[in-house]
């Protein structure tokens, strides 16, 4: 067995080890405390009061957050299994360790709260709980997002990318564009969602702070979703600009002195992380659809690979003005 094989192996037993103690303090809490908790547990606090206003049987509060966890664990497996990688992706990692820590601490909080009580209407408060199971959280994220993020790609130079003959003093322009229908669907239900949240808040139908709060989450949400919903990428003797969203922007810049070379990449969404703009241990990716990307190595040796058709010409003719600008 390889270094490598060995590598994965012991993190794909690590991931294991995690995923089944996660499941059982989720499924085993509640049962093994049960001779200190009611019948019935307290699982929603109202904002307003911090007073609890939503109960489950014990057994349901066991096994709704295990069947949470079991989801969520098969669809990350399934996905790094489709992505045919060779390691274990670090989103996976991130993913496991970010989704944990929250199911984890909430269902400590609940078990406590409810613990030597007579009834789930006297259940104590989890507000710091839940506050030090966010702090938890936030921290994991980013020491997960430093960690993916902080090892370079492996060093490449213009060689190792397609070139093209471009006679001299000659101008060209190649453009792509990639789009993403989920991902414009998701814009157009958020938004609506946004509005009839608003609407209902100024309806008097909901409480005003929590509805005016909602609505703008919402709107926000469907904002970014609209810009990452669709990519243009327009190379031409000036270099690389990258332009989303139906508006062209934001927009990013290359120009050919700043690029040290360009290729072509078949990446997964389950490589980079998911849809969207992705950041991984293979740089920065705008991942609108499997498949082809083109990928630049900046000097600064930081690469951002976005996912557009033909990315071979447009890698051959960025490779074709670098070297011109450095000659």
């Amino acid at each position: 067995m390889t270094d490598g094989a060995r590598r994965k192996s012991g993190a794909a037993w690590g991931l294991a080890g995690w995923a089944a103690v996660v499941l059982v303090l989720l499924a085993g809490l509640p049962p093994a405390a049960s001779g200190r908790l009611p019948d019935r547990l307290a699982i929603h606090w109202s904002a307003a009061s911090g007073r609890p206003d939503g109960s489950m049987p014990l057994w349901a509060a066991a096994a709704f957050p295990a069947l949470i966890w079991a989801v969520l664990t098969a669809v990350v497996v399934l996905a790094v299994w489709r992505s045919g990688t060779r390691t274990i992706p670090g989103w996976a990692v991130a993913t496991f360790g970010c989704g944990g820590v929250p199911l984890v601490g909430g269902q400590v909080s609940v078990v406590r709260a409810n613990m030597d009580r007579e009834d789930w209407h006297g259940a104590g408060s989890v507000t710091g709980w839940v506050v030090g199971t966010l702090v938890v959280t936030a921290v994991s994220g980013a020491v997960a997002l430093f960690t993916l993020c902080r090892k370079p790609a492996a060093p490449r130079s213009v060689t190792d990318g397609p070139t093209i003959d471009v006679p001299a003093g000659h101008r060209f322009v190649w453009l792509s564009r990639t789009s993403n229908p989920w991902l414009q669907t998701t814009f157009a239900v958020t938004g609506l969602l946004a509005v009839a949240a608003g609407m209902a808040a100024l309806a008097g139908l909901t409480d005003l702070t929590a509805g005016v709060v909602g609505a703008a989450a919402l709107a926000v949400s469907s904002v970014l979703t609209l810009c990452c919903s669709s990519v243009q990428a327009r190379v031409s003797e000036r270099g690389l600009e990258v332009t989303f969203g139906p508006l062209g922007w934001p927009r990013r810049r290359w120009c050919p002195a700043g690029i040290e070379s360009a290729r072509a990449e078949n990446r997964t969404p389950a490589q980079v992380g998911g849809w969207g703009y992705r950041l991984s241990g293979l740089g920065t990716t705008v991942m609108l659809r499997g498949g082809e990307c083109l990928v630049v190595r900046s000097r600064t040796g930081k690469e951002f690979a976005v996912s557009v058709d033909d990315a071979e010409r447009g890698a051959a003719l960025l490779n074709s003005t670098s070297e011109r600008s450095d000659g």
